[in-house]
């Protein structure tokens, strides 16, 4: 199953559709994939996404190359997901792209979707990282009509003393009809 402990509960029943954004090598597509999800990884880095791929030949999983804050091969193949999830991401996102990277993911939830992100803070690991913070995250949320769901703040599970994490799930309001999307783009 998959180890998301703070997002476990909250999951769509399988076989629901996870875009994950920045699936690095995998881990959480694979986990995912074995649960029975159907998985679109997206990946930018053609050296993480082989790997990826020879970690986790799953049927499941269709591997997509793009990035943040466009999503642009994502968004014209006009793909739609119960969950997006963005693990250990959104510090590399600048700040000044992030409403429209949000705004990307966003557009690829159905209604009643989940957005799980994980927010990390602390200094910089030499990979270009940004800070980031709850409140920021819960404006541009608040500015796309999402509720949030969840928030868990956790240490570094590589025992980092100056770092830290916060887990975040928001949800897009389902208005029963399926028309949230249509009108969210619309209005946007």
């Amino acid at each position: 199953m998959v180890t998301r402990d703070w997002l476990a509960d909250l999951l769509p029943s399988p076989p629901a559709v996870v875009i994950d954004i920045g699936a690095g090598t995998g881990r959480d597509a694979g986990a995912f994939a074995a649960a029975g999800y159907e998985v679109i990884a997206i990946e930018p880095s053609s050296g993480m996404r082989v790997e990826a791929e020879r970690r986790h030949p799953s049927p499941r999983i269709r591997w997509l190359t793009d990035s943040l804050p466009g999503l642009t091969t994502a968004s014209r193949a006009g793909l739609a997901a119960d969950v997006v999830l963005l693990s250990a991401v959104w510090q590399h996102v600048a700040p000044t792209d992030r409403p429209r990277a949000f705004r990307k993911m966003v557009s690829l939830l159905r209604s009643g979707g989940l957005l799980a992100m994980t927010l990390r803070h602390g200094p910089d690991d030499g990979r270009g990282g940004y800070p980031v913070t709850l409140a920021e995250v819960e404006t541009l949320a608040r500015d796309h009509g999402m509720q949030v769901v969840r928030t868990v703040a956790s240490p570094d599970l590589q025992g980092r003393s100056d770092v830290s994490w916060t887990a975040m799930v928001l949800r897009l309001p389902d208005d029963g009809t399926g028309a949230l999307p249509l009108l969210r783009h619309l209005i946007l």
